[in-house]
C-alpha cells in the first residue's frame, strides 16, 4: 500500500487520491474517485473522529462516487441491494473515518507542508507544463476545470495529503525484512520437481452397471440436497414505468416547435472554429503585440514563439463556442473573421490573442425530420412529472386496501403476474423467468415479503416504481425420488466411478511405495506412464492440474501419491526435487526483500492507523447515517 501512496504521489490526480488508498487498511476494497475530497459542509454530523466531524454530504457525496466507480469497473448498474451486500455504506464511512483519523494526527504531531513546498510540487508537476517544459498556468487552471476542481481546493487537498504521506512513511521507514523469510520464500518459488504420472480415466473404474433399488434409495437419502428445489413465489407486480407512461400522441405540433425553437443548436451541427491562442501576462503586452502583428511587423506565428508557445500547441483545437470554456475567449473567437486578429481579450487564465484559421458552418435539422423525436422526449419528460402524483395516489389506494389488480384496472397500468418464481429469477424447469422490472431489487424484495403483506414501493432504474404482492409461496423442499430418478441414476454412476478409481489408485500407489518400478506397475494396470518434469509450484504441468501439482509438491521424495484429475484421478511417484542455493544479496534475493517490505509496511501502517482511531475515539450517530444515504443505498 505504501508503495501505491508513493506511486500516485507522483501525479497531480494521484495527490488527492493517494489519501483514500489508506481505506485498503479498513476495508480491503477499491479506490475512489477525485471527487470524494470535494465535498459540501452540512450541519448534520454523522461521525465524529477526536474533534473532526464527518458531515451527512461527505457520505452522501463520498458513496455516491463510489457506487459510479464500481458500478464503471463491473460494467453494469448495481441496485441497491446489490451495493448493500457488498457492505459498501460501511466501507465508505471506514475510509471517510480514516482520514479524518489521519488529517488529526498530522495536526496533533505538528506535521504540515508549507507554502513554497506546494507550490514547488505544483510547478514541478509534469501535467501543468508546457511543450517549453516551464509551468504552463493556463494549462494548469484547464487541468482543474475539466477534472471540477477549483485551485483553493487544490491547493488544500494537496497540502493534506502530502502530510499523510509524510507520516506513512516515517511510520514505515527502512523496515527490516528476516533472512529466514526471504530465504523460505526463496526455496518456495524456485523448487522444481519431476515425477512418473499415471493417468487413470473414468474407463479404467470397469463397466458400471445400473444401481440396485436400495443402492439408488439410499444414494438419494444421502445427497437429498443436491435434488432439493428451491422455494418459489407466485407474484403480483404493479408497473409503474415512465416509458409506458409516455404519450407521443398527446403532444402537438405547436408544443413541439416551441421546444425545436428554444433548442435549435440541439437538432442539428453547430458551427467550429480552428482557433489559436497566445497568452499574455499582461493587456499591454498584448495590445503592444497585437499592433505589431496587426502593422505586419511581426507574424502571429512568430510572436507565438517568443512567447514560447510550441507550434504543436498554438492551435487550441476545431471547436464549438460550448467547447470553449472560457465565455470571453468564446465570444471573441467566434466574433472573429477568418484569418483576423483579435483584440486583447481578458480572459479568466489571463490575457491572450485570437487567430481563426478555419470555419466549418453549422447546419440545422429540419424540424419536420426531428417532431417525432421532440414528441417522444416530452411526452417522456411528462410521464416522469407525472410519476410521484401517480406514486402518492396508487398508495393511497392501497391504503385503504384495495387489491393490485383493481388499482392496475383503473389506472390503465401493466399488472405483471408471475405465476412461478425462485429468487435466481427462474422458474420450476430453470429457465429464465422474463418480465420482471429490475428482477435483482424486485426479487430480493418479494422474497423479504409475506402474503398479504404490506410492502412498500421499489424504486426502479427507469425512475419508477413496482409494488409486489406475494400472491402464493412454495417453501423449499426435496423432490421425491421419482421425479429425479435419472439424475439420481447418473450422480450414484459418478460416485461409484470415483470410489472405484480411489479404491484403484489406492492399490497402485502401495505398489509403488512398496518399491515396484512405475514402469512395471503402469504395465500391469494396462496404463502408460509418462515422466513430467520442471514441476512448479501453482504453475500447470501437461495434463496436471493444480490441484495435483500441489500433492506432488506435498508428497516427500522417493514416494507415491494420488488426486482427482478431472473425471479420472492422477497416481505419481516423486522422483526429484531440484532448487538453485540461496545467496543473500542476490538479485532475486533483493527482488524479495523489497516486495516484502512493501508487505510489511503495510502490515505495520495498518496497525499504524488502528491505533490512531483508537486514541482519537471515534463515535457514529448510527441514525444520521442512514438518514445521509436516505435509507435507500
Amino acid at each position: 500500500m505504501l508503495q501505491s501512496i508513493r506511486n500516485a504521489s507522483q501525479h497531480w490526480l494521484g495527490k488527492i487520491v493517494l489519501s483514500i488508498l489508506f481505506f485498503f487498511l479498513i476495508a480491503g476494497v477499491a479506490i475512489f474517485g477525485v471527487e470524494e475530497f470535494f465535498r459540501g459542509g452540512s450541519a448534520q454530523t454523522v461521525a465524529t473522529v477526536g474533534k473532526t466531524p464527518i458531515s451527512a454530504e461527505a457520505v452522501r457525496s463520498a458513496y455516491q462516487n463510489q457506487l459510479q466507480r464500481y458500478q464503471q469497473q463491473l460494467k453494469r448498474v448495481l441496485t441497491p441491494d446489490q451495493a448493500r451486500a457488498m457492505g459498501l455504506e460501511r466501507q465508505v464511512l471506514s475510509q471517510l473515518i480514516t482520514e479524518a483519523a489521519l488529517d488529526q494526527k498530522t495536526h496533533d504531531l505538528g506535521l504540515a507542508i508549507s507554502d513554497e513546498a506546494v507550490l514547488r510540487a505544483i510547478r514541478d508537476e509534469q501535467a501543468f507544463k508546457g511543450a517549453d517544459g516551464k509551468f504552463d498556468r493556463a494549462l494548469f487552471y484547464q487541468t482543474l476545470q475539466r477534472a471540477g476542481i477549483n485551485e483553493q481546493t487544490f491547493v488544500r487537498e494537496q497540502r493534506s495529503v502530502a502530510a499523510r504521506l509524510q507520516l506513512a512513511e516515517a511510520v514505515t521507514a527502512e523496515l527490516p525484512v528476516p533472512q529466514a523469510m526471504r530465504e523460505a520464500v526463496h526455496r518456495y518459488s524456485t523448487e522444481r520437481r519431476t515425477a512418473s504420472v499415471l493417468m487413470l480415466n473414468p474407463a479404467a473404474a470397469g463397466d458400471i452397471p445400473a444401481p440396485t433399488d436400495d443402492e439408488l434409495k439410499a444414494y438419494y437419502d444421502n445427497n437429498k440436497g443436491s435434488f432439493r428445489a428451491p422455494e418459489t413465489r407466485s407474484l403480483n407486480l404493479l408497473v409503474l414505468d415512465p416509458a409506458a407512461m409516455a404519450k407521443p400522441d398527446a403532444i402537438t405540433d405547436e408544443e413541439a416547435r416551441k421546444i425545436y425553437d428554444a433548442n435549435a443548436a440541439k437538432y442539428g451541427t453547430p458551427e467550429r472554429r480552428t482557433i489559436q491562442q497566445i497568452t499574455f501576462p499582461d493587456q499591454a503586452t498584448a495590445e503592444t503585440a497585437a499592433k505589431q502583428i496587426e502593422s505586419g511587423e511581426v507574424p502571429f506565428e512568430v510572436t507565438a514563439t517568443a512567447r514560447g508557445v510550441d507550434p504543436k500547441n498554438l492551435t487550441l483545437g476545431t471547436l464549438t463556442k460550448a467547447e470553449l470554456f472560457d465565455p470571453a475567449v468564446a465570444d471573441a473567437a467566434f466574433a472573429l473573421e477568418k484569418d483576423k486578429i483579435s483584440q486583447p481579450v481578458k480572459g479568466r487564465f489571463g490575457t491572450v490573442l485570437l487567430r481563426v484559421t478555419a470555419i466549418e458552418p453549422g447546419s440545422q435539422k429540419p424540424f419536420d425530420d426531428v417532431k417525432d423525436e421532440i414528441r417522444k422526449s416530452m411526452a417522456l419528460q411528462r410521464a416522469r412529472d407525472g410519476i410521484e402524483p401517480a406514486h402518492d395516489a396508487i398508495e393511497d389506494a392501497r391504503a385503504s386496501g384495495k387489491p393490485l389488480a383493481d388499482i392496475a384496472k383503473e389506472r390503465g397500468l401493466a399488472l405483471v403476474a408471475v405465476p412461478v418464481v425462485d429468487a435466481k429469477g427462474n422458474d420450476a424447469s430453470g429457465n429464465k423467468v422474463e418480465g420482471i422490472p429490475d428482477p435483482d431489487t424486485t426479487l430480493a424484495a418479494a422474497f423479504r415479503s409475506e402474503i398479504g403483506g404490506d410492502s412498500e414501493a421499489l424504486r426502479t432504474k427507469s425512475g419508477g416504481y413496482v409494488w409486489c404482492d406475494v400472491a402464493k409461496i412454495d417453501a423449499a423442499h426435496d423432490k421425491p425420488l421419482d421425479e429425479v430418478r435419472d439424475e439420481a441414476v447418473k450422480g450414484w454412476k459418478e460416485a461409484e466411478t470415483a470410489k472405484r478409481l480411489t479404491a484403484k489408485s489406492k492399490e497402485l500407489v502401495e505398489k509403488l511405495d512398496k518399491g515396484e518400478t512405475v514402469e512395471a506397475v503402469a504395465e500391469a494396470a494396462g496404463l502408460q506412464a509418462k515422466t513430467v518434469t520442471d514441476i512448479a509450484r501453482n504453475q500447470p504441468k501437461d495434463d496436471l492440474a493444480n490441484d495435483v501439482i500441489e500433492r506432488i509438491f506435498a508428497t516427500a521424495i522417493d514416494k507415491a501419491g494420488s488426486a482427482p484429475s478431472g473425471e479420472g484421478r492422477a497416481v505419481y511417484r516423486v522422483t526429484r526435487a531440484e532448487m538453485p542455493a540461496y545467496v543473500p544479496g542476490a538479485s532475486t534475493d533483493k527482488t524479495v526483500e523489497k516486495n516484502f517490505r512493501t508487505a510489511i509496511a503495510d502490515d505495520v501502517l495498518g496497525e499504524y492507523i488502528a491505533e490512531v482511531q483508537k486514541n482519537a475515539g471515534v463515535s457514529i450517530n448510527q441514525a444520521a447515517f442512514k438518514r445521509a444515504l436516505g435509507g435507500e443505498y
